[in-house]
Protein backbone atom coordinates (compact mmCIF):
# COMPACT_ATOMS: atom_id res chain seq x y z
CA UNK A 1 0.00 0.00 0.00
CA UNK A 2 1.16 3.63 -0.79
CA UNK A 3 1.80 6.07 1.49
CA UNK A 4 -0.64 8.72 0.26
CA UNK A 5 -3.25 5.92 -0.56
CA UNK A 6 -3.25 4.89 3.01
CA UNK A 7 -3.10 8.44 4.53
CA UNK A 8 -6.05 9.47 1.86
CA UNK A 9 -8.00 6.78 3.87
CA UNK A 10 -7.12 8.02 6.64
CA UNK A 11 -8.84 10.86 6.06
CA UNK A 12 -11.62 9.78 4.87
CA UNK A 13 -12.36 8.30 8.54
CA UNK A 14 -14.39 10.66 10.50
CA UNK A 15 -14.28 9.63 14.09
CA UNK A 16 -10.47 9.00 13.98
CA UNK A 17 -9.60 12.69 12.06
CA UNK A 18 -12.08 13.85 14.71
CA UNK A 19 -10.08 12.12 17.52
CA UNK A 20 -6.60 12.77 16.29
CA UNK A 21 -7.98 16.60 15.85
CA UNK A 22 -9.52 17.57 19.06
CA UNK A 23 -6.57 15.69 21.05
CA UNK A 24 -3.98 18.01 18.85
CA UNK A 25 -5.75 21.02 20.29
CA UNK A 26 -5.34 20.21 23.54
CA UNK A 27 -1.96 19.28 23.50
CA UNK A 28 -1.46 22.43 22.49
CA UNK A 29 -3.06 23.60 25.44
CA UNK A 30 -0.92 21.22 27.87
CA UNK A 31 2.48 22.80 26.46
CA UNK A 32 0.58 26.08 27.48
CA UNK A 33 -0.18 24.98 30.88
CA UNK A 34 3.23 23.62 31.50
CA UNK A 35 5.13 26.75 30.09
CA UNK A 36 2.85 28.74 32.57
CA UNK A 37 3.33 26.43 35.69
CA UNK A 38 6.85 26.72 35.33
CA UNK A 39 7.04 30.15 35.43
CA UNK A 40 4.39 30.45 38.14
CA UNK A 41 6.52 28.17 41.02
CA UNK A 42 9.65 29.74 39.85
CA UNK A 43 8.05 33.58 40.32
CA UNK A 44 6.64 32.88 43.35
CA UNK A 45 9.43 30.78 45.01
CA UNK A 46 12.87 31.94 43.23
CA UNK A 47 14.10 28.48 43.97
CA UNK A 48 15.45 26.18 41.55
CA UNK A 49 15.39 23.04 44.08
CA UNK A 50 11.32 23.82 44.33
CA UNK A 51 11.31 23.76 40.92
CA UNK A 52 12.83 20.25 40.50
CA UNK A 53 10.90 18.91 42.80
CA UNK A 54 7.60 20.31 41.50
CA UNK A 55 8.77 18.43 38.51
CA UNK A 56 9.69 15.07 39.92
CA UNK A 57 6.10 15.35 41.88
CA UNK A 58 4.63 15.73 38.68
CA UNK A 59 6.33 12.24 37.19
CA UNK A 60 5.41 10.48 40.68
CA UNK A 61 1.79 9.44 39.75
CA UNK A 62 2.80 8.31 36.31
CA UNK A 63 4.85 5.47 38.84
CA UNK A 64 1.63 4.40 41.33
CA UNK A 65 -0.83 5.23 38.98
CA UNK A 66 -0.36 3.87 35.68
CA UNK A 67 -1.00 0.78 35.67
CA UNK A 68 -4.62 0.75 37.81
CA UNK A 69 -5.23 3.06 34.99
CA UNK A 70 -4.83 0.59 33.07
CA UNK A 71 -7.27 -1.68 34.48
CA UNK A 72 -9.61 0.89 34.47
CA UNK A 73 -8.73 1.24 30.54
CA UNK A 74 -9.90 -2.20 29.93
CA UNK A 75 -12.39 -2.66 32.86
CA UNK A 76 -14.86 0.48 31.64
CA UNK A 77 -16.00 2.07 28.59
CA UNK A 78 -12.54 3.87 27.04
CA UNK A 79 -14.45 6.85 25.38
CA UNK A 80 -15.96 7.53 28.64
CA UNK A 81 -12.68 7.42 30.91
CA UNK A 82 -11.43 9.74 28.43
CA UNK A 83 -13.94 12.23 29.07
CA UNK A 84 -14.24 12.11 32.81
CA UNK A 85 -10.28 12.85 32.48
CA UNK A 86 -10.46 16.14 30.35
CA UNK A 87 -13.42 17.21 32.01
CA UNK A 88 -12.07 16.82 35.45
CA UNK A 89 -8.27 18.32 34.31
CA UNK A 90 -10.38 21.38 32.51
CA UNK A 91 -12.01 22.26 35.94
CA UNK A 92 -8.91 22.00 37.61
CA UNK A 93 -6.97 24.32 35.18
CA UNK A 94 -9.75 27.16 35.31
CA UNK A 95 -9.27 26.93 39.23
CA UNK A 96 -5.68 27.50 38.57
CA UNK A 97 -6.13 30.02 36.96
CA UNK A 98 -8.44 31.67 39.36
CA UNK A 99 -5.66 31.09 41.79
CA UNK A 100 -3.00 32.86 39.87
CA UNK A 101 -5.08 35.68 39.12
CA UNK A 102 -6.01 36.12 42.89
CA UNK A 103 -2.28 35.12 43.57
CA UNK A 104 -3.61 32.62 45.83
CA UNK A 105 -0.73 30.18 47.74
CA UNK A 106 2.03 28.16 45.99
CA UNK A 107 1.04 25.37 47.40
CA UNK A 108 -2.32 24.98 46.69
CA UNK A 109 -1.43 25.37 42.82
CA UNK A 110 0.75 22.78 43.00
CA UNK A 111 -0.99 20.44 44.67
CA UNK A 112 -3.76 20.86 42.13
CA UNK A 113 -1.44 20.76 39.09
CA UNK A 114 -0.14 16.90 40.97
CA UNK A 115 -3.84 16.27 40.92
CA UNK A 116 -4.17 17.08 36.98
CA UNK A 117 -0.99 14.81 36.87
CA UNK A 118 -3.21 12.15 38.54
CA UNK A 119 -6.09 12.18 35.86
CA UNK A 120 -3.40 12.64 32.80
CA UNK A 121 -2.14 8.91 34.03
CA UNK A 122 -5.28 7.42 32.52
CA UNK A 123 -5.32 9.15 29.58
CA UNK A 124 -2.02 7.66 27.81
CA UNK A 125 -3.24 3.98 28.58
CA UNK A 126 -6.86 4.63 27.08
CA UNK A 127 -6.11 6.72 24.58
CA UNK A 128 -3.68 3.90 23.74
CA UNK A 129 -6.07 1.50 23.58
CA UNK A 130 -9.23 2.78 22.59
CA UNK A 131 -7.46 4.66 19.24
CA UNK A 132 -6.79 1.27 17.76
CA UNK A 133 -10.96 0.38 17.76
CA UNK A 134 -11.63 3.23 15.35
CA UNK A 135 -9.60 2.45 12.67
CA UNK A 136 -11.51 -0.01 9.97
CA UNK A 137 -8.81 -2.34 9.45
CA UNK A 138 -5.21 -3.25 10.91
CA UNK A 139 -3.91 -1.08 7.75
CA UNK A 140 -5.16 2.42 8.65
CA UNK A 141 -3.18 1.78 12.32
CA UNK A 142 0.35 2.18 11.26
CA UNK A 143 -0.91 5.98 9.75
CA UNK A 144 -3.05 6.65 12.64
CA UNK A 145 -0.19 6.08 14.82
CA UNK A 146 2.55 8.26 12.53
CA UNK A 147 -0.52 11.28 11.95
CA UNK A 148 -0.69 10.78 15.81
CA UNK A 149 2.80 11.52 17.15
CA UNK A 150 3.10 13.95 14.39
CA UNK A 151 0.48 15.80 15.61
CA UNK A 152 1.92 15.92 19.15
CA UNK A 153 5.29 16.65 18.29
CA UNK A 154 3.72 19.92 16.38
CA UNK A 155 2.18 20.76 19.26
CA UNK A 156 5.33 20.43 21.11
CA UNK A 157 6.64 23.14 18.39
CA UNK A 158 3.72 25.38 18.65
CA UNK A 159 2.45 24.85 22.19
CA UNK A 160 5.17 26.75 23.93
CA UNK A 161 5.19 29.37 21.15
CA UNK A 162 2.25 30.36 21.66
CA UNK A 163 2.50 30.40 25.79
CA UNK A 164 5.60 32.73 25.17
CA UNK A 165 3.12 35.00 23.19
CA UNK A 166 0.26 35.16 25.32
CA UNK A 167 2.34 35.46 28.53
CA UNK A 168 4.14 38.71 27.35
CA UNK A 169 0.69 40.08 25.97
CA UNK A 170 -1.47 38.99 29.36
CA UNK A 171 0.64 37.07 31.57
CA UNK A 172 -0.04 33.81 33.08
CA UNK A 173 -4.02 33.49 33.63
CA UNK A 174 -4.64 33.18 30.30
CA UNK A 175 -2.25 30.41 29.38
CA UNK A 176 -4.26 28.09 32.23
CA UNK A 177 -7.64 29.30 31.18
CA UNK A 178 -6.74 28.22 27.12
CA UNK A 179 -5.95 25.14 28.47
CA UNK A 180 -8.91 24.53 29.89
CA UNK A 181 -11.13 25.74 26.77
CA UNK A 182 -9.14 22.81 24.97
CA UNK A 183 -10.30 20.31 27.18
CA UNK A 184 -13.67 21.34 26.92
CA UNK A 185 -13.04 20.93 23.01
CA UNK A 186 -12.00 17.77 22.92
CA UNK A 187 -14.47 16.10 25.40
CA UNK A 188 -17.06 17.79 22.84
CA UNK A 189 -15.14 15.82 20.33
CA UNK A 190 -15.04 12.40 22.23
CA UNK A 191 -18.51 12.70 23.03
CA UNK A 192 -19.70 12.35 19.75
CA UNK A 193 -17.08 9.55 19.13
CA UNK A 194 -18.38 5.63 18.86
CA UNK A 195 -18.02 3.89 21.65
CA UNK A 196 -15.88 0.72 21.13
CA UNK A 197 -18.20 -1.53 23.48
CA UNK A 198 -21.52 0.10 22.33
CA UNK A 199 -22.33 -3.86 21.59
CA UNK A 200 -21.91 -4.92 25.00
CA UNK A 201 -23.37 -2.34 26.90
CA UNK A 202 -26.45 -3.88 24.61
CA UNK A 203 -26.01 -7.52 25.50
CA UNK A 204 -28.51 -9.36 26.65
CA UNK A 205 -28.49 -10.53 30.18
CA UNK A 206 -25.79 -12.90 31.16
CA UNK A 207 -22.89 -10.91 28.81
CA UNK A 208 -21.19 -9.57 32.04
CA UNK A 209 -19.97 -13.56 32.80
CA UNK A 210 -19.03 -13.49 28.59
CA UNK A 211 -17.13 -10.63 29.03
CA UNK A 212 -15.14 -12.69 32.40
CA UNK A 213 -14.62 -15.56 29.70
CA UNK A 214 -13.24 -13.06 27.02
CA UNK A 215 -11.04 -11.43 29.15
CA UNK A 216 -9.73 -15.10 30.76
CA UNK A 217 -9.42 -16.41 27.18
CA UNK A 218 -7.60 -13.31 25.94
CA UNK A 219 -5.15 -13.61 29.08
CA UNK A 220 -4.63 -17.15 27.87
CA UNK A 221 -3.84 -16.05 24.80
CA UNK A 222 -1.46 -13.55 25.52
CA UNK A 223 0.83 -16.08 27.80
CA UNK A 224 1.31 -18.28 25.39
CA UNK A 225 1.48 -15.82 21.84
CA UNK A 226 2.65 -12.56 23.10
CA UNK A 227 4.37 -12.14 26.56
CA UNK A 228 7.97 -12.54 24.79
CA UNK A 229 7.45 -9.83 21.99
CA UNK A 230 5.58 -8.05 24.88
CA UNK A 231 8.75 -7.89 26.70
CA UNK A 232 11.06 -6.93 23.44
CA UNK A 233 8.69 -4.02 23.39
CA UNK A 234 8.88 -2.94 26.98
CA UNK A 235 12.68 -3.39 26.55
CA UNK A 236 12.61 -1.07 23.70
CA UNK A 237 10.43 1.11 25.82
CA UNK A 238 13.20 0.78 28.72
CA UNK A 239 16.53 1.34 27.27
CA UNK A 240 15.16 4.68 25.20
CA UNK A 241 13.71 5.82 27.99
CA UNK A 242 16.22 5.68 30.11
CA UNK A 243 18.55 7.35 27.45
CA UNK A 244 16.32 10.14 26.82
CA UNK A 245 15.56 10.83 30.46
CA UNK A 246 19.18 11.55 30.43
CA UNK A 247 19.23 13.19 27.91
CA UNK A 248 17.36 15.95 28.86
CA UNK A 249 19.22 16.66 32.01
CA UNK A 250 22.77 16.42 30.00
CA UNK A 251 21.58 19.14 27.74
CA UNK A 252 22.63 21.82 30.33
CA UNK A 253 26.19 19.92 30.58
CA UNK A 254 26.61 19.63 27.16
CA UNK A 255 25.77 22.92 26.06
CA UNK A 256 28.04 24.97 28.94
CA UNK A 257 31.22 22.49 29.15
CA UNK A 258 31.35 20.40 25.98
CA UNK A 259 30.15 23.49 23.59
CA UNK A 260 31.15 26.03 25.32
CA UNK A 261 28.50 27.88 25.11
CA UNK A 262 25.83 30.02 27.69
CA UNK A 263 22.62 28.18 28.96
CA UNK A 264 20.57 29.54 26.66
CA UNK A 265 22.08 27.13 23.84
CA UNK A 266 19.97 24.57 25.93
CA UNK A 267 16.59 26.05 24.30
CA UNK A 268 18.36 25.12 21.12
CA UNK A 269 18.97 21.65 21.92
CA UNK A 270 15.08 21.51 22.58
CA UNK A 271 13.78 22.80 19.92
CA UNK A 272 16.04 20.63 17.97
CA UNK A 273 14.19 17.90 19.83
CA UNK A 274 11.08 18.78 18.69
CA UNK A 275 12.07 18.99 15.16
CA UNK A 276 13.38 16.03 15.05
CA UNK A 277 10.50 14.39 16.60
CA UNK A 278 8.06 16.14 13.65
CA UNK A 279 10.67 14.81 11.01
CA UNK A 280 10.72 10.93 12.66
CA UNK A 281 6.82 11.04 12.83
CA UNK A 282 6.30 12.43 9.20
CA UNK A 283 9.28 9.88 8.15
CA UNK A 284 7.44 7.16 9.93
CA UNK A 285 4.85 6.92 7.34
CA UNK A 286 6.68 5.70 4.67
CA UNK A 287 7.27 1.99 7.02
CA UNK A 288 4.29 1.64 8.87
CA UNK A 289 2.27 1.02 5.71
CA UNK A 290 4.01 -2.05 5.33
CA UNK A 291 3.72 -5.72 7.38
CA UNK A 292 7.19 -6.31 8.04
CA UNK A 293 8.33 -3.52 11.03
CA UNK A 294 11.15 -5.23 12.30
CA UNK A 295 13.84 -3.26 10.01
CA UNK A 296 12.31 0.24 10.53
CA UNK A 297 12.11 -0.91 14.25
CA UNK A 298 15.76 -1.20 13.84
CA UNK A 299 16.25 1.98 12.03
CA UNK A 300 14.68 4.06 14.33
CA UNK A 301 16.68 2.85 17.06
CA UNK A 302 20.57 2.91 15.23
CA UNK A 303 19.19 6.68 14.42
CA UNK A 304 18.22 7.04 18.02
CA UNK A 305 22.08 5.47 18.45
CA UNK A 306 24.09 7.72 16.17
CA UNK A 307 22.70 10.92 17.19
CA UNK A 308 23.42 10.46 20.97
CA UNK A 309 26.87 9.34 19.63
CA UNK A 310 27.37 12.25 17.79
CA UNK A 311 27.05 14.59 20.85
CA UNK A 312 29.44 13.15 22.70
CA UNK A 313 31.43 13.34 20.09
CA UNK A 314 30.58 17.13 18.74
CA UNK A 315 31.98 20.31 19.59
CA UNK A 316 30.14 23.16 17.97
CA UNK A 317 26.62 24.22 18.17
CA UNK A 318 25.32 23.23 14.37
CA UNK A 319 27.00 19.37 14.33
CA UNK A 320 25.13 19.21 18.20
CA UNK A 321 22.01 20.39 16.59
CA UNK A 322 21.95 18.03 13.79
CA UNK A 323 22.69 15.19 16.44
CA UNK A 324 19.80 16.17 18.65
CA UNK A 325 17.35 15.90 15.78
CA UNK A 326 18.86 12.35 14.23
CA UNK A 327 18.93 11.39 17.66
CA UNK A 328 15.07 12.38 18.02
CA UNK A 329 13.88 11.38 15.05
CA UNK A 330 15.14 7.92 15.77
CA UNK A 331 12.89 7.71 18.91
CA UNK A 332 10.23 9.02 17.19
CA UNK A 333 10.16 5.86 14.21
CA UNK A 334 10.65 3.34 17.16
CA UNK A 335 7.89 4.93 19.13
CA UNK A 336 5.44 5.07 16.40
CA UNK A 337 6.71 1.24 15.05
CA UNK A 338 6.29 -0.27 18.19
CA UNK A 339 3.16 1.09 19.04
CA UNK A 340 1.77 0.07 15.74
CA UNK A 341 3.53 -3.74 16.58
CA UNK A 342 2.32 -3.44 20.15
CA UNK A 343 -1.86 -2.59 18.99
CA UNK A 344 -0.89 -5.55 16.35
CA UNK A 345 0.17 -8.21 18.92
CA UNK A 346 -1.85 -7.36 21.84
CA UNK A 347 -5.41 -8.09 21.88
CA UNK A 348 -7.87 -5.07 22.46
CA UNK A 349 -9.32 -6.58 25.86
CA UNK A 350 -5.97 -6.37 27.45
CA UNK A 351 -4.27 -3.33 25.73
CA UNK A 352 -5.04 -0.89 28.67
CA UNK A 353 -3.56 -3.18 31.20
CA UNK A 354 -0.31 -3.47 28.91
CA UNK A 355 -0.01 -0.06 28.29
CA UNK A 356 -0.08 0.50 32.14
CA UNK A 357 2.64 -1.87 32.82
CA UNK A 358 5.32 -0.08 29.91
CA UNK A 359 4.30 3.36 30.95
CA UNK A 360 4.85 2.43 34.57
CA UNK A 361 8.29 1.07 33.90
CA UNK A 362 9.12 3.26 31.34
CA UNK A 363 8.82 6.05 33.53
CA UNK A 364 11.02 4.77 36.32
CA UNK A 365 13.65 3.95 33.56
CA UNK A 366 13.38 7.57 32.43
CA UNK A 367 13.64 8.89 36.02
CA UNK A 368 16.51 6.41 36.21
CA UNK A 369 18.74 8.43 33.44
CA UNK A 370 18.22 11.68 34.63
CA UNK A 371 19.82 10.16 37.76
CA UNK A 372 22.33 8.15 36.40
CA UNK A 373 23.29 9.75 33.40
CA UNK A 374 24.61 13.52 34.89
CA UNK A 375 25.91 11.23 37.57
CA UNK A 376 27.90 9.48 35.41
CA UNK A 377 29.30 12.35 33.22
CA UNK A 378 31.04 14.37 36.63
CA UNK A 379 32.58 10.77 36.78
CA UNK A 380 33.47 9.81 33.55
CA UNK A 381 32.95 12.63 31.38
CA UNK A 382 29.51 13.69 29.39
CA UNK A 383 31.52 12.26 26.05
CA UNK A 384 32.18 8.89 27.19
CA UNK A 385 28.63 8.85 28.99
CA UNK A 386 27.00 9.40 25.76
CA UNK A 387 28.94 6.99 23.53
CA UNK A 388 27.90 4.70 26.50
CA UNK A 389 24.27 5.60 25.78
CA UNK A 390 24.52 5.41 22.47
CA UNK A 391 25.81 1.21 22.34
CA UNK A 392 23.46 0.58 24.88
CA UNK A 393 20.58 1.49 22.41
CA UNK A 394 22.22 -0.83 19.56
CA UNK A 395 22.95 -3.64 22.21
CA UNK A 396 18.85 -3.06 23.55
CA UNK A 397 17.04 -2.85 20.24
CA UNK A 398 18.69 -6.19 18.75
CA UNK A 399 17.69 -8.13 21.75
CA UNK A 400 14.35 -6.67 21.86
CA UNK A 401 13.67 -7.44 18.32
CA UNK A 402 14.82 -11.05 18.76
CA UNK A 403 12.37 -10.99 21.55
CA UNK A 404 9.64 -9.75 19.42
CA UNK A 405 10.73 -11.93 16.55
CA UNK A 406 8.12 -12.76 13.62
CA UNK A 407 5.91 -10.81 15.44
CA UNK A 408 7.31 -7.84 14.11
CA UNK A 409 6.27 -8.93 10.57
CA UNK A 410 2.75 -9.70 11.46
CA UNK A 411 1.25 -7.31 8.89
CA UNK A 412 -2.03 -8.02 7.10
CA UNK A 413 -1.90 -8.69 3.34
CA UNK A 414 -4.27 -6.93 1.05
CA UNK A 415 -6.20 -10.23 0.50
CA UNK A 416 -6.37 -10.94 4.08
CA UNK A 417 -7.83 -7.61 5.05
CA UNK A 418 -10.28 -7.58 1.75
CA UNK A 419 -11.49 -11.44 2.80
CA UNK A 420 -11.60 -9.81 6.85
CA UNK A 421 -13.84 -6.85 5.42
CA UNK A 422 -16.22 -9.19 3.83
CA UNK A 423 -16.66 -11.24 6.77
CA UNK A 424 -17.00 -7.95 8.75
CA UNK A 425 -20.36 -7.60 6.17
CA UNK A 426 -21.71 -11.16 6.82
CA UNK A 427 -24.81 -10.76 8.80
CA UNK A 428 -23.69 -13.52 11.30
CA UNK A 429 -21.15 -10.79 12.63
CA UNK A 430 -23.84 -7.97 12.18
CA UNK A 431 -23.04 -4.99 14.80
CA UNK A 432 -19.90 -6.54 15.81
CA UNK A 433 -17.19 -3.62 16.29
CA UNK A 434 -14.98 -3.73 13.14
CA UNK A 435 -12.11 -3.36 15.65
CA UNK A 436 -12.81 -6.84 17.38
CA UNK A 437 -13.26 -8.81 14.00
CA UNK A 438 -9.84 -7.24 12.57
CA UNK A 439 -8.30 -7.97 15.84
CA UNK A 440 -9.10 -11.61 15.38
CA UNK A 441 -9.45 -11.97 11.51
CA UNK A 442 -5.75 -10.84 11.61
CA UNK A 443 -4.81 -14.44 13.35
CA UNK A 444 -6.66 -16.37 10.42
CA UNK A 445 -5.25 -17.80 7.58
CA UNK A 446 -6.58 -18.28 4.17
CA UNK A 447 -6.70 -21.90 2.34
CA UNK A 448 -6.65 -22.81 -1.09
CA UNK A 449 -8.93 -25.87 -1.35
CA UNK A 450 -8.65 -29.01 -4.09
CA UNK A 451 -11.85 -30.36 -5.33
CA UNK A 452 -12.73 -33.53 -3.01
CA UNK A 453 -10.86 -32.47 -0.02
CA UNK A 454 -12.79 -33.01 3.27
CA UNK A 455 -12.34 -30.07 5.65
CA UNK A 456 -14.12 -31.28 8.72
CA UNK A 457 -14.84 -35.10 8.87
CA UNK A 458 -18.27 -35.76 11.22
CA UNK A 459 -16.79 -37.29 14.67
CA UNK A 460 -13.49 -35.43 14.51
CA UNK A 461 -12.46 -32.90 17.22
CA UNK A 462 -13.38 -29.29 16.75
CA UNK A 463 -10.51 -26.87 15.88
CA UNK A 464 -11.26 -24.34 13.35
CA UNK A 465 -14.32 -21.81 12.50
CA UNK A 466 -14.00 -21.11 8.57
CA UNK A 467 -15.64 -18.71 6.09
CA UNK A 468 -16.19 -19.55 2.41
CA UNK A 469 -14.83 -17.37 0.29
CA UNK A 470 -15.10 -19.24 -2.95
CA UNK A 471 -16.65 -22.55 -3.65
CA UNK A 472 -19.09 -24.89 -3.14
CA UNK A 473 -19.22 -27.44 -0.38
CA UNK A 474 -21.20 -30.20 0.49
CA UNK A 475 -22.68 -31.03 3.69
CA UNK A 476 -22.47 -34.53 4.74
CA UNK A 477 -24.01 -36.86 8.21
CA UNK A 478 -24.09 -40.27 8.96
CA UNK A 479 -26.84 -40.87 11.44
CA UNK A 480 -25.34 -44.35 12.86
CA UNK A 481 -21.78 -44.95 12.74
CA UNK A 482 -21.33 -47.06 9.22
CA UNK A 483 -24.41 -45.55 7.69
CA UNK A 484 -24.08 -44.12 4.54
CA UNK A 485 -24.39 -40.04 4.71
CA UNK A 486 -26.95 -38.10 3.73
CA UNK A 487 -26.39 -35.07 2.16
CA UNK A 488 -28.00 -31.96 3.69
CA UNK A 489 -26.93 -29.11 1.86
CA UNK A 490 -24.63 -27.16 0.04
CA UNK A 491 -22.57 -24.07 0.77
CA UNK A 492 -21.62 -21.50 -1.06
CA UNK A 493 -19.25 -17.89 -0.88
CA UNK A 494 -20.11 -16.22 2.46
CA UNK A 495 -21.50 -19.38 4.32
CA UNK A 496 -19.30 -20.63 7.35
CA UNK A 497 -19.50 -23.53 9.06
CA UNK A 498 -17.58 -25.43 11.73
CA UNK A 499 -18.59 -23.71 14.44
CA UNK A 500 -21.31 -26.03 16.30
CA UNK A 501 -18.20 -28.07 17.62
CA UNK A 502 -16.35 -24.87 18.98
CA UNK A 503 -19.86 -23.37 20.59
CA UNK A 504 -20.51 -26.75 22.56
CA UNK A 505 -17.43 -28.59 22.80
CA UNK A 506 -18.36 -31.67 21.12
CA UNK A 507 -17.57 -33.28 17.86
CA UNK A 508 -17.83 -32.58 14.31
CA UNK A 509 -21.27 -33.62 13.54
CA UNK A 510 -21.33 -33.00 10.28
CA UNK A 511 -18.67 -34.13 7.03
CA UNK A 512 -18.08 -31.27 4.87
CA UNK A 513 -16.27 -31.19 1.89
CA UNK A 514 -14.95 -29.29 -1.60
CA UNK A 515 -17.27 -29.54 -4.80
CA UNK A 516 -15.12 -27.39 -6.65
CA UNK A 517 -11.77 -25.83 -5.81
CA UNK A 518 -12.58 -22.89 -3.42
CA UNK A 519 -10.77 -20.75 -0.60
CA UNK A 520 -11.56 -20.72 2.56
CA UNK A 521 -10.35 -18.17 5.77
CA UNK A 522 -9.93 -20.50 8.43
CA UNK A 523 -9.70 -18.96 12.17
CA UNK A 524 -8.34 -20.95 14.93
CA UNK A 525 -10.41 -21.86 17.73
CA UNK A 526 -9.20 -20.09 20.55
CA UNK A 527 -9.26 -16.53 18.13
CA UNK A 528 -12.56 -17.64 17.12
CA UNK A 529 -14.31 -18.42 21.46
CA UNK A 530 -12.20 -14.61 22.59
CA UNK A 531 -14.16 -13.52 19.26
CA UNK A 532 -17.73 -14.98 20.46
CA UNK A 533 -17.18 -14.22 23.74
CA UNK A 534 -16.00 -10.74 22.94
CA UNK A 535 -19.52 -10.02 20.98
CA UNK A 536 -22.37 -12.35 23.41
CA UNK A 537 -24.86 -11.51 20.53
CA UNK A 538 -22.33 -13.80 18.12
CA UNK A 539 -22.79 -17.28 19.74
CA UNK A 540 -26.46 -17.52 19.63
CA UNK A 541 -26.96 -15.90 16.36
CA UNK A 542 -24.07 -18.85 15.03
CA UNK A 543 -26.37 -21.45 17.04
CA UNK A 544 -29.78 -20.08 15.54
CA UNK A 545 -28.27 -20.00 12.09
CA UNK A 546 -27.43 -23.81 12.91
CA UNK A 547 -30.88 -24.44 13.82
CA UNK A 548 -32.28 -22.91 10.51
CA UNK A 549 -30.16 -25.72 8.59
CA UNK A 550 -27.66 -23.11 6.77
CA UNK A 551 -24.69 -24.15 8.69
CA UNK A 552 -22.56 -27.33 9.69
CA UNK A 553 -20.04 -27.95 13.07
Amino acid sequence: MSVLRAYRGLLSNGPLVRLLGGEFVSSIGDWLYLVALLIVVYQVSQDPLILGIVGAARILPYVLLSIPAGIVADRYERRFVLLVTDVARGVIMLVIAWLVAVDGPLLAIVLLAVLATCFSCFFGPTIGAYLPNLVRDENELGPANSAWSTLDNLAFVIGPSIAAILIGLSGLTLAFVLNAVSFAFVALVLWRLPSERGERDVAAPGADATEDEAAETSEARLDRRTLIPLAGLGLIDVVTGFVFGGLGVLTVILAVDQLGLDEAATGYLNAAVGVGGIIGAVGSSAFVVRPALRVPLVIGALGLAVGVAALGLTSSLAPALLAMALASAGSLLTEVVSTTIFQRTVPSALRGRALGSIATISTLAYAAGSLVLPVAAGIVGIGQVLLASGVLVVVGSLVAVWLIGSTGDHGPSAELTTAATRVAALTVFAGVPASRLADAFSRAVELEVAPGTVVVRQGEAADRFYVILAGTFDVDRAETEGAVPAHLRTLGQDDVFGEIGLLTGSARTATVSATAAGRLLALDAPEFLALVASAAEVGPRLLAIHRGGATSG
